[in-house]
């Protein structure tokens, strides 16, 4: 694996309400991206909800609550840098993702072998389908993903499973 340079800590702006119901800041804070998935990303988990649609009366931190790759019935946003030469394994789930590409490159590649090229400023909308990242490039490539549950795709009627490589 090569030595990826570190790209900045992500700033993270949480708000919410006073006694009087007025907005206010709950807390700021900075935090890099700490290394996964085999050594060819690192994650920074920014927020979760508990559920869709989402009760704003939940005052629980959203860093905190314990999710996978996506939450069972609620939602997930997390920074992704994706390290150079990195792949993840091919994975399904039953979600809606939105990729944001930060920084230079990705390719996406489909269980049909399909691949498209996104590069920053590009945005990737993930229907369940299986899927995997590539960085074939020499710098790290930083996304933002939100991942949203959603039900899963059914093929000739049949539920597609879920495959978390």
């Amino acid at each position: 694996m090569h030595d990826a340079e570190k790209l900045q800590p992500v700033q993270r702006v949480v708000t919410g309400h006073d006694g009087a119901g007025r907005a206010v800041l709950r807390s700021e804070d900075w935090a890099s991206p700490e290394p996964k998935a085999a050594g060819v990303a690192d994650f920074l988990l920014l927020w979760t909800t508990a559920t869709v649609p989402v009760d704003n009366n939940d005052e629980t931190e959203g860093r905190e609550r314990a999710a996978g790759l996506t939450l069972h019935g609620g939602s997930v946003i997390r920074v992704v840098d994706m390290l150079p030469g990195g792949q993840s394994p091919m994975h399904r789930s039953n979600s809606i993702d939105y990729g944001i590409v930060l920084t230079n490159e990705i390719e996406l590649e489909l269980d049909s072998g399909e691949k498209r090229t996104v590069k920053a400023g590009g945005v990737i909308v993930q229907r369940g389908t299986n899927h995997l990242w590539r960085n074939r490039t020499s710098q790290t490539t930083r996304i933002v993903f939100v991942l949203i549950e959603a039900a899963a795709y059914r093929h000739n009627g049949e539920p597609l499973p879920e495959v978390m490589g």
